[in-house]
């Protein structure tokens, strides 16, 4: 692998580190890191003063994510593609599992609002797992580049 390669990849995953902190901050100051917290940011809550969530919003907030996290991902696994891991079944399970998190953390609010609150398990465990794996993509590159 080439230097310049090499450094355009360490400085992507500096920038990628900083992404996950200020995703974990956000997600922690707006929401929180609980079920209730996660019902009552998208269903509401009277005595809290905290509205609803409509659909309409939900989109609003949804469709710039859909772009940047199908964009992240597949830069991050097409850096993984220049590496030996790509001839690795396990390779495939990893390009699967990252963005099917990605899309479960995107829409389950839409089934929160729409009265299956279950899903709150569902967002909360689909961003940590998509933190988790976007943090194991990261290792694997870091330890391939050096």
């Amino acid at each position: 692998m080439q230097q310049a390669y090499k450094l355009s990849i360490l400085y992507f995953l500096i920038f990628s580190l900083l992404l996950i902190i200020s995703a974990v901050m956000l997600f922690w100051h707006k929401i929180g890191f609980n079920y209730l917290s996660v019902l009552e940011y998208y269903i509401g809550n009277e005595e809290k003063f905290i509205p609803a969530q409509s659909a309409a919003g939900i989109l609003k907030m949804v469709l710039p994510h859909i772009f940047v996290f199908g964009l992240f991902t597949m830069v991050l696994l097409h850096f993984l593609v220049f590496t030996d891991l790509k001839v690795k079944k396990a390779f495939l399970i990893l390009i699967y599992i990252t963005f099917i998190t990605a899309l479960l953390e995107i829409f389950a609010p839409f089934m929160i609002i729409n009265g299956f609150e279950f899903f709150a398990y569902i967002k909360l465990f689909s961003f940590f797992s998509f933190l988790a794996l976007i943090l194991f993509i990261l290792w694997l590159l870091f330890r391939k580049i050096r």
